[in-house]
């Protein structure tokens, strides 16, 4: 029997396929900026990071960081959302945990967390959302993982967190916080799934 009393979640890469879109996004901003698409090292940084510090790694003189930080606030993540997967266990699984468990979303994405849980009518499926703007370190640092440790007022072994990346891993780590690594064998993890379905197997048993 698990102790756990809080399920939090990385969300792309583990509530969601979000690659096509993110890639789409940031390309988008290059194109404005006639700068060459995104490469496949440049990619995989923006998987994990915040959108400050992926354009940070793609426009690396301040004057062209500038203009694509001005474009990027004016334009709309919405347009976006087409090509966002959302995982098929993931709403099935919140389901069957809540009311038991409290859930949370860690993640590093900064303004379109919001804007996500109401185009997916995944409103109300979760207790707290820590996003890059709500801590002045995001992961890898703990800092978000803390956040949802100090809001519930358990111990960071009560929460479970169910992330993708090596971002996820050393945030988890730092927390004292026991991780599941989602699809990535690579990583030091306490669990390791392929499905979410594999998780409320975990929780429920």
């Amino acid at each position: 029997m698990n102790d756990f009393k809080v399920v939090a979640f990385d969300c792309d890469g583990v509530m969601f396929d979000s690659g096509q879109a993110n890639m789409d996004y940031y390309n988008s901003i290059l194109k404005h900026l006639e700068m060459p698409r995104m490469t496949a090292e440049q990619f995989i940084y923006a998987h994990m990071h915040t959108a400050d510090e992926v354009l940070a790694n793609l426009f690396r003189d301040p004057e062209s960081f500038e203009a694509a930080n001005l474009f990027r606030k004016k334009m709309s993540y919405k347009p976006f959302f087409k090509s966002m997967k959302i995982e098929p266990d993931l709403v099935s699984l919140l389901k069957k945990i809540r009311p038991k468990y409290k859930t949370a979303i860690a993640t590093n994405r900064t303004d379109t967390m919001q804007g996500i849980l109401s185009e997916f009518n995944l409103e109300g499926f979760f207790d707290l959302v820590v996003c890059a703007l709500d801590v002045k370190h995001s992961k890898p640092h703990p800092e978000s993982l803390l956040k949802i440790v100090e809001y519930f007022d358990v111990k960071p072994t009560q929460i479970i967190y169910i992330g993708d990346s090596v971002v996820d891993e050393t945030a988890a780590k730092a927390a004292g916080i026991p991780l599941v690594s989602y699809r990535n064998s690579t990583l030091s993890a306490d669990y390791h799934i392929s499905h979410l379905k594999e998780l409320g197997e975990i929780l429920l048993a």
